[in-house]
């Protein structure tokens, strides 16, 4: 789009401290499942409850932590309500701080989105070790590759999405390979790694700012 007017577009990566995280492979894999993100529309948490129930039908044993606040908050009670016990548990806001022992707390990530671009949350479980079942909604499927540091699902798709949470609990071997890989990858997105694309913008001669645009990824 920015082309289209004349632009010359760059993006610069989404940073993550990953001193804040401890890496840790899930030996053995449990059934306890995360989100993360805010409980917005375009978050669709709601396909996320949809895909873990698929899971919970395969696992009874099976937990979903909800992680965010949101407009969505009593819609999707109601939806995870319907679950039954306590399988699904909402823990509002969580301050960054505490984001990393909440993500070692637990084995699988999922993220539901429709609409996104370079989410710190995927960073975040690739620093952490987690295996990742995600949508293939806007840079994910740049950040990571499917069957390869994670497993997507077409956007909107939780039949696919729950697949992929029951396909890391099936076998857990190849999902620890995965969230491996995508912890070494995930050092691209560290400050020393972006640093260094800032620097270089920074250091062009004669640029022109009239006529560039810098795209720096969302903070969440």
């Amino acid at each position: 789009m920015f082309a289209a007017h004349g632009y010359t577009a760059e993006v610069v990566p989404n940073v993550v401290d990953l001193t804040r995280f401890r890496y840790r492979e899930r030996q053995p894999l449990g059934p306890r499942v995360l989100s993360t993100r805010n409980l917005e529309a375009y978050y669709r948490i709601d396909l996320a409850i949809d895909a873990f129930a698929r899971f919970r039908a395969v696992e009874p044993a099976a937990t979903l932590t909800i992680a965010g606040s949101g407009s969505e908050e009593p819609r999707l009670r109601r939806l995870a309500a319907d679950i039954g016990g306590d399988a699904v548990q909402f823990v509002g806001k969580v301050d960054p701080g505490a984001m990393p022992q909440l993500l070692d707390d637990h084995d699988i990530f999922v993220n539901a989105s429709t609409l996104d671009n370079q989410p710190v949350s995927i960073l975040e479980a690739c620093a952490a070790g987690i295996p990742i079942v995600s949508s293939s909604a806007g840079d994910i499927p740049a950040m990571v590759r499917d069957g390869e540091t994670a497993l997507l699902a077409p956007t909107g798709d939780a039949t696919a999405l729950g697949d992929g949470i029951v396909a890391v609990w099936r076998d857990p071997d190849a999902a620890r390979a995965r969230a491996r890989l995508a912890h070494v990858e995930v050092a691209n997105y560290s400050w020393p790694a972006v640093r260094a694309r800032w620097d270089a913008i920074y250091r062009r001669e004669n640029p022109r700012a009239d006529q560039n645009v810098i795209i720096a990824a969302e903070s969440r």
